[in-house]
């Protein structure tokens, strides 16, 4: 039996309850409680049985994909009210699953400027000409904004370019 059939277990009328009380856990609130379903599921069935439920959601929302192949070893009453879940709180798993992700790591970029200087000389050179960038960051770290401010001569800003360019193909391929 797949973690997702024991589902069936519950009758088809609380389903929809259970199943709304499983996605108020996924969006940070309380999970439902083992105790309150009596004893339809071992302990070690309902750990199962809510991790399944909690990535089904997590797949449907975030892969925006058919739920009819995931679905097809629920009993078709239970299938409909996972979709009716799904359906009805979209929007709200899909903000748990950003929130999620941004909770990864406390630093993220809120804003950037930039600046194009020409170095004429230095100390040690009487005639430099060499183009330099001034990038300045405003990260927020742990909830506190703080400017970063990074200075790239041509070959490091390229070295910058490339780097992005290849994050947002990952980015792209994961759409």
């Amino acid at each position: 039996m797949s973690s997702l059939q024991l589902l069936n277990k519950i009758p088809a009328v609380e389903c929809l309850k259970f199943l709304h009380r499983v996605v108020d856990g996924l969006c940070g609130r309380a999970y439902p409680k083992r105790t309150d379903y009596g004893d339809r599921w071992t302990l070690t069935q309902w750990s199962e049985l809510l991790g399944a439920l909690s990535s089904l959601f997590r797949v449907l929302v975030g892969k925006k994909c058919s739920d009819t192949e995931l679905l097809s070893v629920l009993e078709a009453a239970h299938a409909e009210c996972v979709s009716q879940c799904v359906k009805s709180r979209q929007e709200e798993i899909h903000q748990a699953l950003v929130d999620r992700t941004n909770a990864i790591s406390s630093t993220q970029l809120q804003d950037f400027d930039w600046q194009m200087k020409l170095a004429l000389s230095s100390d040690k050179l009487s005639l430099l000409h060499t183009p330099l960038l001034n990038l300045t960051l405003d990260v927020k770290e742990n909830g506190k904004p703080r400017p970063v401010t990074i200075e790239m001569n041509r070959e490091e800003l390229q070295t910058l370019i490339s780097a992005m360019e290849a994050a947002n193909k990952v980015v792209l391929q994961l759409k």
